[in-house]
């Protein structure tokens, strides 16, 4: 029985530790200049941006507008019977928004963080890019950043303040829970979830 208590009581504390990373991670802006300004794909209905990815995309064009980066690159495939990729609507929004269309790039298959960071990682090295600010939903922003940096990346991260996940309190919950489970999945087995959730 102590044993047991020991160790609910050790899960607990790890459990707790790693959720206020998970916070603390999200509520830090980090930008600075950098090689590139990666955007992670969300949820795209039928050519637009669901709220999650297009409040994304308007702080990743914020940075661009500010001048932190050449490179403005793009993630995220499409699923079944979609007719369209995350990265190309990426694209559009960013072009509407004022981006060159040859400052921008990026991956089109990829359908979970890790896949497309190992394909962002690859064509960064292809372009001799280093460093990059990294554009997600607060409470994803410790998972990208640490499998960046375990791909060589110098990765800094600058999270949306505006996600429809953050103003509610259910939603950023589920996010949080949704993140412990898959940052345990990334340290366990160095793979992604089964399932990612449209904000991450």
């Amino acid at each position: 029985m102590r044993v047991l208590i020991v160790s609910g009581v050790a899960v607990a504390v790890v459990v707790g530790a790693t959720a206020v990373r998970v916070w603390e991670q999200g509520g830090q802006d980090e930008r600075r200049p950098v090689d590139a300004i990666v955007v992670l794909g969300a949820a795209q209905y039928d050519g637009r941006p669901s709220p999650v990815f297009a409040a994304r995309l308007d702080h990743a064009v914020d940075l661009w507008r500010s001048g932190i980066a050449t490179s403005f690159v793009v993630t995220g495939g499409k699923l079944p019977g979609d007719r369209t990729t995350e990265s190309a609507v990426a694209r559009q929004f960013a072009m509407d928004h004022g981006v060159p269309g040859s400052a921008i790039y990026g991956e089109h298959e990829a359908h979970n963080t890790l896949d497309s960071l190992r394909a962002i990682a690859a064509m960064m090295r292809a372009h001799g890019q280093r460093s990059a600010v990294f554009v997600s939903d607060p409470t994803h922003m410790l998972r990208v950043l640490r499998i960046a940096k375990d791909l060589g990346i110098e990765a800094y991260g600058s999270a949306t303040t505006t996600s429809p996940v953050q103003g509610d309190l259910s939603k950023m919950l589920s996010a949080t829970a949704h993140e412990l489970g898959a940052l345990a999945v990334y340290f366990v087995t160095g793979g992604a979830p089964a399932i990612e959730q449209p904000g991450g």
